[in-house]
């Protein structure tokens, strides 16, 4: 754990949240920033900074524990969809410095919901481009 990260404050009991669910590998807590009505983040107890960061074996302890978070919120609260959503540096808009990942609960009724997309979906991109970028990839995951 890391002194200095609020989400290690929080795992540790240091902090005050809503906990939903907990188990020997993560930590799930209501977001007190919700874009949605059920908002919530799962956690790794042992801190990682992102994405790049997290051990595999965390990163999939959170994933299935969001995804069964996501299952119940559809259930429990009706909603109409999910996202799961992780953001990994600054600059895509990450705030706290410990992976997690976002269970947002998606509504019809824009009372509930005050998500927005940050793009829009269906604009084609320049397909020589994208193939390039697809090449580049996949030769360097080879």
């Amino acid at each position: 754990m890391s002194d200095q990260c609020l989400f290690c404050g929080i795992v540790a009991g240091d902090i005050p949240s809503v906990r939903v669910a907990e188990d020997d590998t993560t930590y799930a807590f209501m977001d007190i920033h919700p874009a949605s009505d059920g908002h919530l983040l799962v956690v790794p107890k042992r801190h990682s900074r992102d994405l790049v960061d997290i051990q595999a074996e965390d990163l999939t302890a959170v994933t299935l524990t969001a995804q069964r978070i996501a299952k119940t919120v559809v259930g429990e609260f009706g909603a109409d969809g999910v996202n799961l959503l992780n953001c990994c540096g600054a600059d895509a808009w990450q705030t706290v410095f410990h992976f997690h990942l976002h269970v947002v609960p998606r509504y019809v009724d824009k009372a509930k919901d005050r998500l927005v997309l940050p793009w829009q979906p269906g604009i084609p991109g320049d397909m020589n481009a994208i193939a390039a970028r697809g090449e580049r990839l996949r030769r360097a995951l080879e």
